[in-house]
This record gives structure tokens, C-alpha cells and sequence, in this order.
């Protein structure tokens, strides 16, 4: 849970954004929408092999 308290002279949108910006850097969203469907646990090895090679094609493209 995030909690923001509006600053002295602070606008709604200035802290709506950094409502947003919190939220975003935390990584609350991708998992949310990550746990509304079911994955078998087939689906979710699959995802984290093909994670991890993606992972290590950056690295070499990085070095390159």
C-alpha cells in the first residue's frame, strides 16, 4: 500500500503522478495483472526458461 501525502502548494496532478510513479517503480502492476488468470505450473516454467534466455541474448547483444 502506498500512501502520498500532498505537499504545501503541491497540485492534484503533481500528486496523482507521483502516486503513479510510485506505483509503477515497484512493479505492483505487472504482478497484478500477472495473478488474474490461473497458470498451470507447466506455463509458468516455460515463461521464467524463456525469461532467462532472454536475459542472457541481452547480455551477449550488451558485450557485443
Amino acid at each position: 500500500m502506498f500512501i502520498v501525502t500532498k505537499k504545501k502548494g503541491e497540485s492534484e496532478d503533481a500528486l496523482l503522478a507521483r502516486f503513479r510513479k510510485k506505483v509503477v517503480l515497484s512493479g505492483l502492476l505487472p504482478e497484478l495483472r500477472e495473478r488474474e488468470r490461473f497458470k498451470k505450473p507447466s506455463q509458468k516454467r516455460k515463461e521464467k526458461k524463456y525469461r532467462i534466455e532472454f536475459q542472457k541474448y541481452l547480455e551477449k547483444k550488451r558485450n557485443y
